[in-house]
């Protein structure tokens, strides 16, 4: 995977053909389907790769997870509308010079039949498939907590990038929810969803650390959710990924906050020329974007010095 450029014109035809034909962008979701996307399923997956290659040689990994319970269920399709001005961003204005992006989508594994899914890296449109393919389930146990560190540590033990792997750049994953994650990851509900056999829970605390070695993470609390501004969820999430707790004040904006957060942390611009960009787009999100990465620093580097970066030695945060 990984292959391809992405075309506006593309996306743009396929938007017309589902409007001549009345359908979906979320097609699979609103036919009526009850289970994960087969394309979609983690279960038995070895990795999700992030690969350089003759036609993008210097990739960059950028993932995308949001819950799709409760009121969260708006977030993808939010995103679907707002991919071209996401690429535009990263691509004509040189964010990031070849960003493979994964979309996937967090439900509620005590509860969910869809409690995780996830797609492939993608540089071109078939990203816009892959969101297409999601079940937008809207379930969730009727309590604070999602299983975000479900899709944590899939996302530390079953993807392979590049851009860190070869170069020791970290790859970028934005969580986009409004809810709290368990205390530790079930290897019994790892062995159900993943397929994976581990000998024991693993703390949420220590899934993270072991997911910061290869991305920069991100939460993302938009208004509108549930629990927009609970005090709660977002202590719980500084306490987890520090600064790195973004609290957006409009739902419409977050392809545009996930772009500038790129751009800043690969040094591409700073925040208020990423907000001359948004203006130059014609986006009316700067403000809302500038309120969240307002406090937003420097991005920490991932450096390699000749040794395995799949161990713990040789890693030096800066």
């Amino acid at each position: 995977m990984g292959s391809g450029i992405w075309s506006t014109d593309v996306y743009t035809a396929a938007a017309s053909y589902r409007a001549a034909k009345g359908t979906s962008a979320f097609a699979y979701s609103d036919s009526g389907a009850r289970t994960a996307h087969e394309d979609l399923d983690p279960h038995g997956v070895t990795a999700r790769e992030s690969r350089d290659s003759g036609e993008h040689p210097d990739t960059l990994a950028v993932a995308v997870l949001f819950d799709v319970t409760g009121s969260m269920g708006g977030v993808p399709r939010t995103l679907q509308t707002k991919l071209p001005d996401l690429l535009g961003l990263l691509l004509r204005k040189g964010y990031a010079t070849d960003p493979q992006i994964l979309f996937g989508a967090i439900g509620d594994a005590t509860c969910d039949r869809a409690p995780l899914q996830i797609g492939q890296f993608e540089s071109d449109n078939r990203m816009d498939e892959d969101l297409g393919k999601i079940l937008l389930e809207g379930g969730g146990g009727g309590q604070k907590t999602e299983s975000y560190e479900l899709a944590m540590y899939f996302m530390a033990r079953h993807t392979s990038l590049d851009c860190f792997e070869r170069r020791g750049r970290r790859g970028y994953l934005f969580i986009i929810g409004d809810e709290l994650p368990y205390p530790k990851v079930s290897r019994r509900q790892v062995s159900q969803v993943i397929g994976d056999r581990l000998r024991q829970d693993i703390s949420t605390k220590e899934i993270v650390a072991e997911l910061t070695r290869i991305y920069d993470v991100y939460y993302i609390l938009p208004a509108g959710a549930s629990n927009s501004g609970d005090g709660e969820v977002l202590t719980a999430w500084r306490e987890l990924l520090g600064q790195n707790v973004l609290e957006l004040d409009d739902l419409d904006a977050v392809c545009e906050t996930i772009a500038l957060t790129v751009g800043l942390g690969e040094d591409a611009i700073d925040l208020d020329e990423g907000l001359d960009d948004l203006d130059e787009l014609g986006s009316a999100a700067g403000e809302a974007v500038g309120r969240a990465l307002s406090r937003l620093g420097r991005r920490s580097l991932v450096v390699t010095e000749g040794l395995d970066v799949g161990g713990d030695s040789g890693v030096i945060r800066l």
